[in-house]
């Protein structure tokens, strides 16, 4: 148990250190535990699991993302490709329609599709605002190190009922600083992680709502959810060009 809770914490120093990048979440790392080096359940959870175990070589995994504000049917396909045998190496690789999406997550466990997520909020948060990335970074840090309730909910992946725990921050709020960008206040970014989907990252979504903090009838939203898993082995030498197959794995509904 006690070396376990050591390899938790050095793999939280290291997403520290690597994933979402940020001097002031360094600094306030040992706070963010309520004064102790232990992380909390959701950040365990989000950053620190090791999403990819069981998941063979070779294997992509294709996640949809989707945005409220772009044009009708343009749906974006986020993959990730695992490389080593349950990600072992930490080495997956994430891709989408501008190519291969470099991330600050070397070494790291978890899906490195959280990381794309975050990183591509982050940035248009930023661009947005006007506002520096580094003070979103830590307001969601801060609100995952918070200890958020994790519920056990039911979703549909597939057309299928799957069971999946959920966490629900919203971190701009009570944020003496939230009148510099007022539209985003009330923002709320939601995970849906499940074992029984590959990868286990069912859905991250963001909503920012409408007025008098209207959800029913939000600003923006923002969706990645899992839609297949694939496996794409190359053939072996002097083997015949057969087509790839689709696993069995479930397909989200959109």
């Amino acid at each position: 148990m006690r070396r376990e809770r050591q390899r938790s914490r050095r793999a939280w120093r290291q997403v520290l250190a690597v994933c979402v990048t940020c001097a002031m979440c360094a600094t306030h790392g040992a706070a963010f535990a309520a004064g102790t080096d232990e992380i909390s359940a959701a950040e365990r959870l989000i950053f620190t699991t090791d999403h990819l175990h069981g998941i063979q070589q070779q294997t992509e995994l294709d996640y949809a993302f989707l945005s409220t504000d772009q044009p009708a049917h343009s749906t974006d396909v986020v993959k990730v490709l695992v490389v080593s045998p349950d990600n072992a190496k930490g080495d997956a690789q994430v891709s989408d329609h501008s190519g291969a999406v470099p991330l600050p997550n070397a070494g790291l466990q978890c899906n490195p599709v959280i990381i794309y997520f975050l990183e591509r909020d982050i940035a248009e948060m930023e661009h947005l605002t006007g506002g520096q990335r580094r003070y979103f970074q830590q307001r969601l840090r801060l609100a995952l190190a918070a200890g958020p309730k994790i519920e056990t909910v039911t979703s549909q992946v597939g057309g299928k009922p799957v069971k999946a725990r959920q966490i629900v921050v919203q971190p701009y709020l009570g944020d003496p600083n939230s009148e510099r960008f007022a539209q985003f206040t009330g923002k709320r970014y939601t995970f849906l992680i499940a074992d029984t989907v590959p990868g286990e990252v069912a859905l991250i979504r963001t909503d920012v709502p409408g007025a008098n903090n209207d959800f029913a009838h939000p600003l923006q939203t923002q969706t990645l959810s899992f839609q297949a898993a694939l496996r794409k082995l190359s053939p072996p030498p002097n083997a015949p060009n057969v087509p790839l197959k689709p696993s069995d794995a479930p397909r989200a509904s959109r």
